[in-house]
């Protein structure tokens, strides 16, 4: 465990922060169907946002799981854009600090969504690629085998991203 984290353990409104996340993750476990998924993304991006204090997450493994779940492809558009907007919340949140040490847990639901997401999500997909992946530099290098992998579908010649999706790589 980093040292940082360690410290913010012991302070009383870290961990009530934590407990909000907590409560906000556990709406994810009742969801039946893709409108309760929306919700609970929903609730986990004000509950990710009452506290900007802090720039590490508690409960980061989860929130990174369930993000990963949201993306799945039998899922509509509409479920993968409120993941993608949460998404965009923790990594404004967190910086490209945490992304560079966290990239496995948020990198896993991501990387696969381009050659499965609907054409409205691919654009706010490589947006955040542009913004919070490519300023990572060397940072990215334990993912970049991954990171192209997921860029590959963008390729396909026709596509509305093709021509970003050639700039980002």
């Amino acid at each position: 465990m980093d040292p940082e984290e360690l410290e913010l353990q012991n302070d009383y409104r870290y961990r009530n922060y934590a407990a909000v996340i907590e409560k906000a993750l556990r709406n994810f476990e009742s969801s039946s169907e893709w409108a309760d998924l929306i919700s609970s993304l929903g609730k986990l991006n004000k509950a990710l946002q009452s506290n900007l204090r802090y720039s590490l997450l508690p409960k980061r493994l989860i929130i990174g799981k369930r993000l990963a779940q949201c993306l799945h492809p039998a899922l509509p558009s509409g479920v993968h854009l409120k993941a993608l907007e949460t998404y965009e919340v923790i990594f404004k949140i967190i910086g490209t600090k945490w992304l560079a040490k966290d990239l496995f847990i948020y990198s896993s639901g991501l990387f696969p969504l381009l050659g499965h997401a609907a054409m409205a999500v691919k654009p706010v997909l490589l947006t955040l690629y542009e913004r919070y992946y490519l300023p990572l530099q060397r940072a990215l290098l334990p993912s970049l085998q991954a990171f192209v992998t997921g860029l590959l579908p963008g390729l396909e010649e026709g596509l509305e991203v093709y021509d970003r999706s050639i700039k980002t790589l």
